[in-house]
């Protein structure tokens, strides 16, 4: 590439063939002139600008099918694009590949390299992640613009039960929907609190009372708070599941099993304890009541549901395995390495407190993760030496894989405000759309009775739009289309 001077064409025969190899083809890209030599053009000929070199032999109309604009006098090709998307796309016919500078929009830049038809195989695969990143954030916002949409939207033509399920699904499964739902939200998460502190109040020997063969139970005024928070978690459960569009997915949901986790103990203690004295011994139902009782505690998991920062943090931890891995992997070295050490220098003292290697493995575990308990420590010197080595060493392995830990939680929580403003700015761009278009089409029709000035202004009424659109959006109603996704 070079900045053009004298524009040099090579004359066009009569039969409007050309030396192609020898081909010189100036193009103004945004303002941007620059010169190309058809020998490193047609090595892409299904590129637009491999088209550009035999386009004149084919007239006006073959040239405009291509270029925005053409001057004869100075055989220039005018393009209103973007220039630098041009200056990293017209790479390919030089390198044999495309790198994206940063700054530049992934969906516009996919979108030019389509305009100039090269491939997008030639994008280096650093680039292509990037573009995956932005695609996948387009279809998160889509589809959290479809599911506002779909709630606004009323549609005549379902059935009276439709729309009193997808009332009752918005009633419990988003509370930002209406008032009432924020009320219902905030009852949930009482109920989960208060089931939670009963079940851990219970277990006070002081508020326990004594049945009538001796044993210890739960006061009755905490089992019947407990019996209420069960029925309001079923009631819940059971209307969610019923007003649910997908009930395979809404079974198979995590947080849906959780929350029959929560819930079925109950019924199978209670089922148990009326039922299965007949079948089995006293001792062993009482066993299982109490083991299912101890499941209860999957019911604190029910928080997540209401609170962004837990499930924010269960994303972090799932896409930072590679991290939990190497914390693993680093303990388990070192508790190995360190307790064999500890074993074989306390072996020389008479009142050692370490009694074999996998023994040791408990104080390698506490000294490491600088807990030290205190039950289990060396006396000798080279021990001591091997204590303050290993917990050093423990320090340094949680250290370091804790900053990529806490960057995926950081990224994913500002990439989920990053996703709420942006669905919220399409709504927005919508309305200004729809309004302008009604403003628009309003005026046009007193224009067109007020005579020869209607054509004239009225094109300077036409609502303009990006090249770049949510694609998921673009075929649904026309209050759903010309969503501006790069802003």
């Amino acid at each position: 590439i070079k900045m053009a001077g004298d524009s040099r064409f090579p004359d066009v025969d009569t039969d409007g063939s050309e030396k192609n190899e020898e081909t010189e083809i100036v193009v103004n890209v945004g303002g941007v002139r620059q010169v190309f030599y058809g020998d490193s053009l047609n090595q892409y000929p299904e590129t637009r600008l491999a088209e550009l070199i035999n386009c004149l032999s084919g007239g006006y109309d073959s040239i405009f099918s291509l270029c925005d604009d053409y001057d004869p006098g100075k055989r220039e090709f005018y393009f209103d694009r973007d220039p630098d998307a041009f200056k990293c796309i017209i790479d390919v016919y030089y390198f044999g590949e495309i790198h994206m500078k940063k700054g530049i929009c992934p969906i516009c830049f996919k979108n030019e390299m389509e305009f100039w038809k090269v491939d997008l195989k030639f994008l280096d695969d650093c680039c292509k992640t990037h573009l995956s990143e932005k695609k996948e954030e387009l279809e998160e916002i889509a589809r959290r613009v479809q599911l506002i949409l779909d709630d606004l939207g009323v549609d005549a033509s379902e059935s009276r039960w439709k729309r009193c399920q997808k009332c009752i699904w918005k009633f419990l499964e988003k509370p930002e929907s209406s008032y009432p739902a924020r009320v219902i939200a905030v009852l949930s998460f009482l109920f989960i609190l208060i089931s939670s502190v009963v079940m851990c109040v219970g277990t006070i020997p002081d508020l326990q009372v004594v049945d009538m063969e001796g044993n210890r139970v739960e006061h009755p005024t905490l089992d019947n708070i407990e019996t209420a928070c069960i029925g309001w978690f079923t009631m819940e459960y059971v209307l969610r599941l019923i007003s649910s569009p997908n009930k395979l997915h809404f079974v198979l949901s995590f947080m849906n099993i959780v929350d029959v986790l929560a819930i079925l103990p109950f019924y199978v203690s209670l089922t148990l304890t009326h039922l299965g004295a007949k079948l089995m011994e006293l001792s062993n139902v009482q066993q299982a009541v109490q083991a299912l009782r101890i499941m209860r505690i999957a019911r604190i998991f029910k928080l997540a549901r209401h609170s962004s920062g837990l499930q924010t943090l269960t994303y972090a931890l799932k896409r930072s395995f590679k991290e939990l891995g190497l914390l693993l992997m680093y303990l388990a070295v070192g508790i190995f390495v360190f307790s064999a050490l500890g074993y074989t220098m306390e072996q020389s003292h008479p009142e050692t407190l370490f009694k074999s290697i996998p023994q040791s493995f408990w104080w390698a575990i506490i000294t490491m993760t600088t807990v030290g308990y205190g039950d289990i420590y060396p006396k000798t010197t080279l021990g001591k030496l091997n204590a303050a080595i290993s917990f050093l060493c423990g320090v340094i392995a949680i250290a370091l894989p804790i900053h990529p830990i806490i960057n995926n939680f950081v990224r994913y929580y500002n990439k989920q405000r990053v996703l709420e403003t942006a669905a919220k700015h399409e709504l927005e761009l919508m309305e200004l759309n729809s309004a302008e278009g009604k403003a628009t089409s309003s005026k046009s029709e007193d224009l067109v009775r007020g005579g020869e000035e209607g054509p004239c202004q009225s094109s300077r009424l036409k609502v303009s739009h990006s090249d770049t659109f949510i694609h998921l959006l673009s075929e649904e109603k026309h209050y759903r289309t010309r969503l501006q996704s790069c802003k």
